[in-house]
């Protein structure tokens, strides 16, 4: 009761699993799955702390199967350097994934052949072309550490594939920004989630 602002959120995260309690994970019968991520961030989300929300989906025939969202530990200088920032936890994931999807197929007696590069989304032109650059430092690069430029390697490497999608496609606005009620129902549908009576 001291701080009626708290209580406001309780209640709001109430409403919210009362409305989505019916939704469940679909997991469609498709012959043809390909592991494919898409990486996205909010700048500034909270402009009390300077702090931006960053997110992350990959999906594996079809259907969501690792999500992260979290509110980044250093401020960005930008908006560039904050997808940036997106982008280098998404490739950290994407690692593991192929990792584990590799070792499954292995131990299920699978082919093991060399595994395409994962696709992974990001709707910032910039932030792409420079991470197909590498770490080059600039004006526009000097102030974010090098490390961050580790997913340059991977698709030098031949494991990820970065490449550009248009902002209202992109899966993990939803953990992102606040969005208007057509696409945030849009893009809860091309995650995979359905209402658990609709799939009867």
């Amino acid at each position: 009761m001291s701080n009626p602002k708290t209580l406001e959120w309780v209640k709001h995260i109430f409403q919210y699993l009362q409305g989505t309690k019916c939704m469940r994970l679909f997991f469609p019968n498709i012959p043809k799955t390909e592991l494919i991520g898409f990486a996205d961030a909010g700048y500034l989300s909270d402009p009390h702390s300077a702090r931006s929300q960053i997110g992350y989906v990959f999906t594996y025939g079809g259907t969501s199967t690792s999500w992260r969202s979290m509110k980044q530990t250093i401020a960005a200088t930008s908006s560039n350097h904050v997808e940036i920032l997106a982008i280098h936890e998404a490739s950290r994931e994407c690692v593991w994934l192929r990792s584990i999807i590799q070792h499954i197929r292995e131990n299920c007696g699978l082919h093991s052949r060399r595994v395409a590069p994962t696709i992974l989304y990001d709707d910032n032109t910039t932030c792409i072309a420079q991470l197909k650059e590498g770490y080059i430092k600039g004006d526009k690069t000097k102030h974010i550490s090098p490390k961050f430029f580790f997913t340059h390697d991977l698709q030098k490497n031949g494991d990820i594939d970065v490449q550009q999608i248009r902002s209202c496609d992109n899966f993990p606005d939803l953990f992102t920004k606040a969005l208007p009620t057509a696409s945030f129902e849009k893009l809860v549908y091309n995650i995979g989630l359905r209402c658990a009576r609709d799939l009867i």
